[in-house]
């Protein structure tokens, strides 16, 4: 099987060059981004890249692999949207807080540097290695298309997307199995087959949401400025409370 991780690395010297290019790799998904909306469905990335690249090339000046890059990540984002049943057709918007870069197409690496191709050419960059990243390279590990991440403390990070086949685990000496099964009456029920099993109890959790779900339809029916930016807010306090959980 294979085992596959993100490893996340700050750059310790970023300069305007990696600010431009990620401001201009973010114009470029929006210009996309409007292209294919105006579609009204999604179509193959291919096809996609070959009505944008020159506008990219050309326009933008972003680099050949960035021109590449730029429609498969925007069709992928609204095959996405496309699948889910709910969700009506809207345009996405993208800040200009990552992009990404192919293994020795734009980027390579190695435990002390990664050299980036930005708008303005090739760029080297430090990277703080901390100890525990050391041993994704030591040869054992292949690195897959990866990020150049803006974080919230406008800070620029490199995520490296790593992967190598482990053997499989054997099982064939295993006498039991444990089953879990996760909802809202119960936040988990852990079953074995020796037939023991354990419940954790979601009730406080369940209140919660249904208090939310009771905010929301008496501001919904306000329909204020400032109900709606409370919508906003607990509709942030309920995503964090269920990420928690």
């Amino acid at each position: 099987m294979f085992l596959t991780k993100t490893v996340i690395l700050k750059i310790a010297n970023p300069d305007d060059d990696l600010e431009e290019t990620m401001q201009k790799y973010s114009d470029g998904m929006n210009y996309v981004s409007e292209v294919l909306f105006d579609k009204g469905k999604p179509i193959p990335a291919m096809k996609l890249q070959q009505e944008v690249y020159s506008y990219l090339r050309e326009t933008l000046k972003l680099k050949s692999q960035m021109s590449c890059n730029i429609p498969r990540q925007v069709a992928g984002c609204y095959k996405t949207l496309h699948k889910q049943k709910k969700a009506k057709w809207q345009k996405v918007e993208f800040s200009p807080s990552s992009m990404t870069f192919s293994y020795k197409r734009d980027f390579v690496i190695d435990e002390d540097t990664v050299k980036i191709t930005t708008i303005n050419g090739r760029k080297a960059y430090s990277i703080l290695n901390y100890d525990y990243a050391k041993q994704y390279f030591d040869g054992s590990w292949k690195y897959q298309a990866s990020k150049v991440v803006k974080h919230k403390d406008g800070d620029y990070y490199f995520h490296l997307s790593i992967e190598k086949e482990v053997p499989d685990k054997e099982i064939t000496d295993a006498s039991t199995f444990m089953g879990i099964d996760v909802g809202m009456n119960y936040l988990a029920v852990a079953s074995t087959t020796d037939r023991k099993c354990s419940f954790f109890a979601g009730g406080e959790i369940k209140n919660l949401r249904n208090q939310y779900k009771s905010m929301r339809k008496r501001l919904q029916s306000k329909g204020t400025l400032s109900a709606k930016r409370m919508l906003k807010h607990i509709a942030g306090k309920e995503k964090r409370l269920m990420r928690d959980v």
